[in-house]
């Protein structure tokens, strides 16, 4: 790789700096908010990414469907920063953020208001391009002390610090819940502690693969460092600053368009499997399912029919009805809203080559295409090959939303759920339409699950009699900005108990991330039956987390359901009651999501960053900044060790009121019936009535049980 050389000053004035650099490219830093600045590197030949589809900063005002310019500085207020220009360095401050900028060699370090350090550039050398591979590397200077976090749907413990991590898209069924890498998003932020204590964030702007090295690597020349490696796109980074993880998260989650508020109902419990909708006899499956559900008293707000719906065999053919496994979806699906279950179908950007609106979107171009020969790439997927469809092409837009009307929407289905949109087409070839200006897809992979994800959200919206009520959408992949439209989960995971305990992190670094309507697939989708023990602590474990939904596909047909263990379903249907007993607090959590970008769950440290023993690894998180939540995660326990950090006067047993001490490790009973939860002293927690936890209708009123010293 090159090193940037030759950096000169150009422009400097209370906005920003401008520089030249040798062979014509330009280099730019820019101050659009007191906390916020922008930092670009723009090649001699112009931008390769010259849109973006994530930066949305104006509220209410969504990016075009054909992307935002690079150069758009709309929404942004701009303040002017105090400059400092003695010739050999500039200096932008304001009183949150300043930013020093050495040309030659050309280095940037970053403080905040406060005047406490944030990070440095490397010194020996930062900026990196490779005429070779067309990749760009940002590099910076690295403290053993500081802490690492974010980077999306990442496994193992929260502090990244250490590791090698990419933002590839795949379907990663079976992952390994701690060590396994990549995952389904493409979601380059960083959320980084500095020794000083004060908190900052990083976000490439790019659509293009990325590797984060985040002090994997040693090289005896450079000291300790860190870098980002964009492959072939460009550098373009947003800084951000804040007194503590909360303030630098809701700066990034507002950049990006901030969180869709959903309708309540997807709040509630919901089930889905792949078995019962893959099933010969699936309407019967189904029809047995909701009397079940009614038979064993469980509230359920939702059912999520499984790809099965459209599957002859195990090839799987989107907007189509298997009539012989559905004789009449019609009546069933009328059968479910009847007893108060809403519905969203599994629906797939990838059509196989003998479905039959092949030949019809090949002959609009609404495919993937190889660059010379125009034909659609053909890849594997589901049990034979098929090409993608390419959602940068108005005409496919306009296919899949009349497509969802009439094949999901009209058969009295609410929603869409975005499924294997991580568009895992390698070949180098491959192309699409960029809205009339061709993209390869390498550049763009991710970009497709964000407009499959739109165009589902907007069909809704239109389809929609009742248009008081926000709309509900799922997607599994895309980067940042699908927050804008949809809940997202973990993916594909197994059932075993060392799941169970990573998953909690990987939700909880994808609330760091800035994806807030996250959770699991509970009980594990893919894997062995959990066992009835481990069944019941995944229920409690994810039965607070925003998302709740039990889904899976076993080998030996049984399929997760709250009865799957009759000696403990009892416990299943207690935890799920609990979920709609603390409705009204959930309710008022995924307002704060939206209105002040504010994670529903979130570690302990998010809201007690003071507390140094709040960042040892554990399996606590808390819901919104008054609950603390312990689950069980080991096969066997009755008890748990928990700490309750320092801050309020005591914590309280939420079930017993019983009180204990702040700032200290406790040893608390957790017998398989109990999920360990604790109210922080002087909290008011909003609940539903009994009557209502148990029927599942929680009314917009609520009962608050307030928390003394």
């Amino acid at each position: 790789m090159k090193a940037l050389s030759g950096a000169c000053v150009t422009r400097a004035d209370a906005h920003g700096v401008e520089l030249a650099v040798d062979g014509g490219a330009s280099f730019s830093v820019q101050v659009l908010e007191a906390a916020l600045v922008r930092v670009r590197y723009r090649p001699a030949t112009g931008y390769k990414e010259p849109r973006t589809w994530a930066i949305a900063p104006q509220a209410g005002h969504d990016v075009d469907w054909a992307g935002r310019s690079r150069d758009d500085l709309g929404g942004f207020s701009r303040p002017a920063a105090a400059l400092t220009h003695d010739g050999a360095q500039v200096t932008l401050a304001t009183d949150a953020l300043s930013v020093t900028l050495r040309p030659d060699p050309l280095v940037l370090s970053w403080a905040n208001g406060q005047g406490r350090h944030l990070v440095h550039d490397r010194a020996t050398s930062s900026y990196f391009t490779s005429p070779r591979t067309g990749a760009v590397r940002h590099c910076l200077q690295r403290d053993r002390s500081e802490r690492y976090y974010g980077l999306g749907d990442k496994t193992g413990p929260l502090n990244l610090h250490g590791r090698r991590l990419r933002t590839l898209a795949l379907d990663s069924l079976g992952y390994d819940p701690q060590g396994g890498d990549p995952l389904y998003k493409h979601w380059p932020f960083v959320l980084t502690r500095a020794p000083s204590g004060a908190w900052w964030g990083i976000y490439y702007d790019t659509l293009c693969a990325c590797t984060f090295d985040l002090g994997c690597e040693h090289d005896n020349y450079h000291g300790l460092f860190r870098y980002v490696d964009i492959d072939d796109g460009d550098l373009d980074y947003y800084l951000m600053a804040g007194a503590t993880p909360g303030e630098v998260i809701a700066q990034f989650v507002k950049l990006i368009g901030g969180t869709h508020l959903p309708p309540r109902w997807s709040l509630g419990y919901a089930q889905t499997a792949m078995g019962l909708a893959d099933a010969p006899d699936a309407q019967q499956q189904l029809d047995h399912f909701i009397t079940r559900t009614a038979a064993e008293g469980i509230p359920c707000s939702a059912f999520h029919y499984g790809s099965g719906y459209s599957s002859r065999g195990k090839r799987r053919y989107v907007f189509t009805w298997n009539s012989d496994k559905f004789p009449d979806p019609k009546a069933l699906n009328a059968r479910f809203q009847s007893k108060g279950m809403r519905l969203v179908a599994n629906i797939k950007p990838c059509l196989l080559d003998d479905h039959p609106a092949f030949g019809e979107v090949r002959a609009q171009g609404g495919f993937v295409h190889d660059a010379t020969s125009g034909k659609p790439v053909v890849e594997q997927f589901w049990d034979g090959v098929g090409s993608h469809l390419d959602f940068t092409h108005p005409a496919v837009i306009a296919w899949w939303q009349k497509s969802l009307k009439e094949q999901v929407l009209d058969f009295g289905i609410d929603a869409g759920w975005n499924d294997n949109n991580e568009y895992a087409v390698m070949d180098d070839d491959a192309r699409c339409h960029g809205f009339g200006q061709p993209m390869p897809l390498h550049r763009a992979r991710p970009l497709h699950g964000l407009l499959m994800t739109r165009a589902t959200f907007e069909a809704q919206a239109a389809h929609a009699t009742d248009k008081t009520e926000p709309v509900f959408t799922v997607t599994r992949g895309g980067p940042p900005g699908l927050q804008r439209y949809a809940q997202t989960w973990t993916g594909d995971n197994t059932s075993s108990w060392d799941t169970l305990r990573w998953n909690i992190r990987t939700g909880l670094q994808m609330s760091l991330s800035g994806m807030f309507n996250i959770g699991h697939d509970v009980g594990g989708f893919a894997g062995p039956s959990p066992g009835p023990e481990l069944f019941v602590r995944w229920v409690q474990a994810c039965c607070l987390n925003p998302r709740m939904v039990m889904n899976s596909w076993k080998a030996d047909g049984t399929t997760n359901v709250p009865w799957l263990h009759p000696e403990v379903t009892h416990h299943v249907a207690a935890a799920i009651r609990l979920r709609y007993t603390l409705m009204p607090t959930l309710w008022s959590l995924f307002e704060r999501a939206h209105a002040l970008h504010q994670p529903i769950i979130r570690p302990t440290f998010y809201d007690f960053p003071d507390d140094e023993s709040c960042f040892a690894d554990c399996d606590d998180f808390m819901l919104g900044d008054a609950l603390l939540v312990a689950p069980v995660v080991e096969q066997g326990a009755t008890e748990r060790r928990v700490y309750l950090p320092k801050g309020p006067a005591a914590w309280f047993d939420f079930a017993t009121g019983q009180r204990f001490e702040a700032g200290q490790l406790h040893v608390v009973a957790a017998p398989l019936d109990c999920l360990p939860l604790f109210a922080k002293a002087g909290a008011s927690i909003a609940t539903a009535s009994a009557r209502e936890a148990a029927s599942g209708q929680p009314g917009p009123t609520s009962i608050p049980r307030k928390f003394g010293i």
